[in-house]
């Protein structure tokens, strides 16, 4: 088997008992996502499909919060199947820069693969399956769904973001709804557009219900 095949093994059986926003097929549709983009853009493209494989292997949301954890793994693995130094530095600097991090995160870091990769990992935050990710997880926190007494707060460090526990509608305002201006590829801006239009729709829709309009 391939170093990508055995990669998928791992990956696969590593978020067996995964939240269901962050398991297995979150990984697959970003996977699938960064080689769609990746048609378009001059890169390696064996550092794409292993950033994308491993991007999310230990998210430090289910590790106490704990960044190190992911690129740990990561590299474990990758040392495992003797994978070249340089390749891993890169793969690591992708884990390490990929996450929004409520916007205020400057990446030390930058690569048109990692910028393929985030662009992956992006549209799978938005459009129809970024909504049932991002309710899936707020009743994974038993968050409220929505409180019209608290407004989303887009001034929050990393740190405060990370800790948040707000209505799991104020995420749309706090990091969603942005994501659309911070894709980097062509490819992912294009689609960006309309999966940030159906959130659009979908929140009109939301409050249209809530006002007992509909």
């Amino acid at each position: 088997m391939t170093l990508i095949d055995n990669t998928i093994l791992f990956v696969k059986q590593k978020l067996e008992n995964a939240e269901g926003g962050h398991d297995w097929f979150h990984i697959e549709r970003v996977y699938k996502n960064a080689l769609l983009i990746a048609k378009e853009e001059v890169c390696n493209l064996e550092i794409v499909k292993l950033g994308a494989l491993l991007h999310d292997i230990a998210d430090s949301k289910f590790n106490n919060g704990d960044e190190s954890v992911g690129p740990r793994v990561a590299r474990e693995f990758l040392e495992s199947y003797k994978v070249d130094e340089e390749i891993i530095i890169h793969v690591i600097n992708i884990i390490d820069n990929i996450s929004f991090k409520g916007g205020n995160f400057e990446k030390k870091f930058n690569s048109i693969e990692l910028q393929i990769v985030q662009d992956a990992d992006r549209l799978d935050a938005i459009g129809a399956i970024g909504i049932a990710r991002t309710f899936n997880y707020g009743g994974f926190k038993n968050r409220q769904l929505y409180n019209p007494e608290i407004l989303p707060n887009l001034n929050r460090n990393k740190e405060e973001y990370k800790n948040n526990e707000a209505p799991t509608l104020n995420h749309f305002y706090e990091k969603l709804l942005l994501l659309k201006d911070k894709m980097n590829t062509q490819t992912g801006k294009k689609i960006a557009q309309e999966r940030h239009r159906f959130m659009e729709v979908f929140l009109e829709q939301f409050y249209a219900e809530w006002k007992g309009e509909k």
